[in-house]
């Protein structure tokens, strides 16, 4: 998929009861990131992905690809975002098989969404 693949990090996140002047659990793993992702993969950082209950949450996107949204990701699981991050470059279409996904992944799967060149 070349450069274009992204990992797109919600960086508002909080959990339900933390201090609101806490850093957001989802900008310490953008911090995790930055820097670590594979070649060809780039980190974007954004507001709100409307999945708060079971952030940080992240997507994985690229043109004519499927976009992943996982959630219920702590900011130490910086590496297991870098292994799917590869994975999905990889893949043809975004589409890793289920077995070859971090653990994580295969269970934490929020929503997978067409390759917008599809619905044409």
């Amino acid at each position: 998929m070349g450069d274009a693949v992204e990992v797109l990090v919600c960086v508002t996140c909080k959990r339900e009861g933390m201090d609101p002047d806490a850093p957001r659990p989802g900008a310490e793993l953008a911090a995790a990131l930055a820097g670590r992702l594979p070649e060809g993969v780039t980190l974007r950082q954004t507001e709100c992905l409307s999945n708060c209950k079971r952030g940080c949450t992240i997507a994985l996107r690229a043109p004519g690809a499927w976009t992943y949204v996982y959630g219920d990701l702590a900011p130490e699981q910086a590496e297991t975002v870098i292994e799917g991050a590869a994975k999905f470059r990889d893949a043809p279409a975004g589409l890793v098989p289920w077995r070859e996904r971090p653990e994580h992944f295969r269970k934490h799967c929020i929503a997978r969404i067409p390759p917008l060149e599809a619905l044409e």
